[in-house]
């Protein structure tokens, strides 16, 4: 019996080879396929049966979260009422390795009678598929890495990336940022870091912590303790913002102050606090924390007025960090 080692190792590189041959044929039948999908007015179909129909559902999901719009089309559903999902201005993908499997067959006649465009990703280029398409792309491969050249496995592969190369590249001509990727992620982490802003992390502005500049030491004290954001700004008497003091300010004063009875705010306070405006990114409040190793950032409006106050802790919890 073969060592499992050496099995899996002869796989990836079986496939491995696949994917670096399908990079060798691509041309100008790719440009086209990318020309007719992004000139798509309605959606891209993905169409296919078996281990392509599985594959064409990841491709179809690929193509929505990058960008454009897809849905998927079983076959043998398509065959019996599901056909009706597909309109005129939509743009067919149909994926069969040999490219005359019965159910896609059937098919063809009916997506032609639509009038809607079909891009063929089959290993045979002589097939039905392929004489029926407007745009054929071959992901033919030299062999399976089942042993028995059987189960679709470097077959599947090469679908997928070539699958994977048309999304990417609809991505960059359709210039999708990461703000749209996570517009269409918004559940997921990255959705929240590049969706949520800082007036959603925020609390209400009753909460913020602030003193007038000439408060005393007590009164600064009971503020930090009462807001619990381990600090406090420190403004005027018209509410623009001077500075601020934090738990660790109060901390250096009394190790190394010996009087400190007749202290304001003014007298301790950092006069240069991290600021964020209103409606900045949630993001951007966690990179100036990183920044300079620090726990909150004050949020400020046009008048630099202190509106908010966002501390480590609520960017950890609204799954930011």
């Amino acid at each position: 019996m073969a060592d499992v080692l050496d099995i899996a190792r002869r796989v990836v590189h079986i496939e491995t080879a696949a994917v670096a041959a399908l990079a060798e044929r691509l041309d100008h039948r790719f440009v086209a396929a990318v020309d007719l999908m992004y000139a798509c007015k309605g959606r891209v179909i993905v169409t296919g049966i078996g281990k392509s129909g599985i594959i064409g559902k990841k491709i179809a999901s690929t193509l929505s979260s990058t960008g454009t719009p897809s849905l998927f089309l079983h076959a043998g559903e398509g065959l019996h009422g599901d056909l009706g999902v597909v309109m005129k201005d939509d743009v067919v993908v149909c994926i069969s390795k040999s490219g005359n499997g019965g159910e896609l067959k059937m098919l063809l006649p009916l997506f032609r009678k639509l009038g809607v465009p079909i891009i063929a990703m089959t290993g045979k280029l002589d097939s039905d598929l392929a004489t029926h398409a407007d745009v054929v792309l071959d992901i033919s491969v030299a062999e399976e890495a089942c042993p028995h050249d059987l189960a679709p496995t470097s077959s599947s592969t090469a679908t997928l990336v070539m699958g994977d190369a048309l999304a990417i590249a609809l991505l960059d001509r359709r210039n999708f940022s990461p703000e749209d990727f996570a517009f269409r992620h918004p559940g997921g982490t990255l959705g929240r870091r590049l969706l949520l802003r800082i007036d959603d992390v925020m609390g209400a502005e009753d909460r913020v912590p602030k003193v007038l500049a000439t408060a005393d030491l007590q009164k600064v004290i009971l503020e930090i303790t009462a807001k619990r954001y381990g600090a406090t700004c420190v403004v005027s008497e018209t509410d623009v913002l001077l500075g601020i003091v934090t738990d660790g300010d109060l901390r250096r004063l009394l190790t190394g102050t010996e009087v400190i009875q007749n202290l304001t705010a003014k007298d301790i306070m950092s006069a240069k606090p991290k600021t964020i405006s209103v409606g900045t990114l949630a993001l951007a409040a966690l990179e100036i924390l990183e920044d300079h190793d620090i726990l909150q950032v004050i949020v400020v409006d046009g008048q630099n007025k202190p509106v908010g106050m966002v501390h480590l802790h609520d960017l950890l919890k609204a799954g930011v960090a």
